[in-house]
């Protein structure tokens, strides 16, 4: 049987009890009839540090509406592991029918997850990944190769450096890392760090902690900058500290970009993202799709129908340089 589509919210954190819709001995009007036949899914997002996570928002939103069937229940954890495993014990205390969770880290999920598997509900896991132990905890995840979008923008430098003859010089590199522990964080970083090793002229002058946030990094290579230091390539972890890293820049009076000193790489191919590197402020952009919605709700019709899904959901990514990109395409892009 489906479960209630909505139930009465504001259950105190730590004690609740379940409410049924209508009271006792009372007959349902039209809207509880109609809501006997949503498919609840309750949503627990990172925050919204950046335009991508925005747009991986906006796409569960768009996705889990009533037109469609269903009820979202959306939690924003603002960047917060705690407010996440108490928006699922939420979730579960509410009888969701599906958890959607999009980790702020990968570690520390076991508790949590083994409670929404004994009450029963599927637990999809988007863009991060979770460690665990028992992968029966959740259902399915739905995210890009992480590593795979390292080992692109290492291939891009590699391929740019020999187009300018560069290839033999000492390369220095400034690592602007996103959030610690974050799966996103943890695949690009690989990626660099494979670079770095197959080139013994490359050299990672530091390794700053940008937080995926352009406040952040802009703040930390500011420093970097102020202190005598330099580096012939930036390599943020997301457009929003590319963003960051070349507000810096400017304000140091060092040129960047495809006419400058600094080669500055970044990933999430956002439309802002995307413009910054049509105008040459970003050397080469590495696409990161945040547009999971559909991909999810495909995973709950195969679940709903009684079929199994695919464990991996992996999408499809490329690259952009100003050499790929028209205004037209950056337009007409979703994110």
């Amino acid at each position: 049987m489906r479960r209630l589509g909505k139930l009465w919210k504001g259950i105190a954190a730590g004690a609740a009890a379940a409410v049924l819709l209508g009271g006792c001995g009372r007959p349902a009007d039209d809207s509880q009839e109609k809501d006997k036949n949503l498919i609840v899914v309750g949503f627990s997002e990172v925050g919204a540090e950046s335009d991508w996570r925005v747009a991986n928002t906006e796409s569960m939103r768009n996705t889990f509406v009533e037109e469609n069937g269903y009820e979202l229940m959306f939690n924003d954890a603002k960047q917060k592991q705690e407010s996440q495993i108490l928006a699922i014990r939420n979730y579960i205390l509410q009888k969701v029918n599906y958890i959607v969770l999009a980790p702020v880290i990968e570690e520390g999920w076991e508790e949590v997850l083994q409670e929404a598997k004994d009450a029963e509900i599927p637990v999809i896991v988007v863009d991060r990944r979770v460690k665990v132990e028992d992968d029966s905890l959740y259902t399915a995840w739905v995210g890009s190769d992480f590593r795979k979008e390292g080992d692109m923008a290492v291939e891009w430098l590699e391929e740019e450096l020999e187009k300018q003859g560069r290839e033999d010089e000492e390369i220095n590199i400034l690592h602007v890392q996103g959030t610690a522990g974050a799966s996103a964080q943890l695949g690009r970083t690989e990626g660099l760090e494979a670079g770095l090793k197959k080139h013994k002229n490359w050299n990672r002058v530091a390794t700053l902690q940008g937080e995926f946030t352009q406040a952040k990094t802009y703040e930390v290579v500011l420093d970097f900058l102020e202190s005598g230091k330099a580096a012939d390539v930036i390599y943020c972890e997301n457009d929003n500290s590319a963003f960051g890293a070349i507000q810096a820049l400017e304000e140091a009076g060092v040129s960047y970009g495809t006419d400058g000193d600094v080669m500055v790489i970044s990933f999430d191919a956002t439309r802002a993202g995307l413009q910054d590197c049509l105008e040459g402020k970003i050397n080469v952009d590495v696409e990161c799709n945040p547009l999971h919605g559909p991909r999810v709700e495909s995973i709950i019709q195969k679940l709903e129908a009684g079929e199994t899904p695919e464990k991996e959901w992996y999408v499809e990514e490329t690259y952009f340089t100003a050499d790929n990109l028209s205004e037209e395409f950056i337009e007409a892009r979703e994110y």
